[in-house]
């Protein structure tokens, strides 16, 4: 008689994704509601039933074997499913439109899969997406022709200075982007490729390059973010930026180029008060869940 396959349990799943998430067992505790011990044990269950270590020490914290690794990449992918049954199962009678706004950062690689996840369990709600720079994105929510939206705050802002009807999310690096190997000539004019005004990060950087007496010069504008791109790669100029979002071509550059500080700037999720209804809560939701991952890979605090 053939042996019945093992089935991974889905609740381990979970906390196993959301340990690697937050910084480890005790973190997932939290989030949990239960105490370190029993995720520990839940772990050790799920080695068990994949027959091979899945964590090893690293230091004081705890760091996934390749065994673990590539079984964290399959969890994601099965919570993620299990998550989107659920939602279609539950909320297909759901109807009704949405309309959301998003900075160019999120636009290329994180926006499609999340929308089209959703559309996917909510396929009678209509999303109106709209893609543009934050105070435009905020404006258009006080005045209410947005439901949601995820905008930048002002750089150096904090949650006391979040506007009503918004919740910070991270507070994110501000940095200076260039191509993998860039140094700067500090006897020559710093070529800048920027975004055209009105523009925060473009503002920001040419007063801390003023404030510095650090000359500078613009080398190439575009009106859109993968233009910007673009430009920095052909190594025209460097940019201003947060690292979401950025090309794996492209890296923040460290302190010792002798470039001004930049703060940090906060990514805010903005809701219109008049915004009440279960087809907006939903995406509300999903929006803040996924991008967790996100925000901890570009350094979010």
């Amino acid at each position: 008689m053939a042996m019945l396959p093992t089935n991974l349990d889905m609740d381990v799943l979970r906390a196993l994704v959301i340990a690697m998430e937050h910084g480890g067992f005790a973190r997932a505790a939290e989030r949990l509601g239960r105490t370190q011990s029993a995720i520990s044990l839940q772990m050790k269950k799920l080695e068990e039933q994949v027959g091979q270590p899945l964590f090893r020490k690293a230091g004081r914290t705890v760091a996934l074997t390749d065994a673990g690794d590539l079984l964290l990449g399959y969890a994601r992918r099965l919570v993620a499913l299990n998550d989107e049954a659920l939602s279609a199962a539950r909320g297909r009678a759901m109807d009704g439109t949405v309309r959301v706004g998003f900075p160019q950062d999120l636009a290329e690689r994180w926006l499609p899969a999340v929308l089209g996840s959703f559309h996917r369990a909510h396929p009678r709600i209509h999303v109106e997406a709209q893609v543009g720079r934050g105070r435009e994105l905020r404006e258009r929510v006080t005045q209410g022709a947005l439901d949601l939206a995820l905008a930048f705050g002002e750089i150096g802002g904090n949650s006391a200075t979040t506007a009503a009807g918004a919740a910070t999310l991270a507070h994110l690096p501000v940095a200076w982007v260039a191509p993998d190997g860039f140094r700067a000539d500090p006897e020559s004019p710093l070529p800048l490729a920027l975004l055209d005004a009105p523009c925060m990060f473009r503002q920001h950087g040419i007063e801390r390059l003023d404030r510095g007496g650090r000359p500078w010069r613009i080398t190439f504008t575009s009106p859109s973010l993968s233009g910007l791109w673009a430009a920095v790669e052909a190594g025209l100029g460097v940019t201003i930026r947060t690292p979401l979002g950025l090309p794996d071509t492209l890296a923040a550059l460290e302190p010792h180029h002798d470039l001004p500080e930049l703060g940090s700037v906060t990514l805010e999720l903005h809701r219109a008060p008049s915004a009440a209804n279960p087809a907006v809560d939903r995406l509300h939701g999903i929006l803040a869940d996924s991008l967790t991952s996100v925000l901890r890979d570009a350094g979010a605090q």
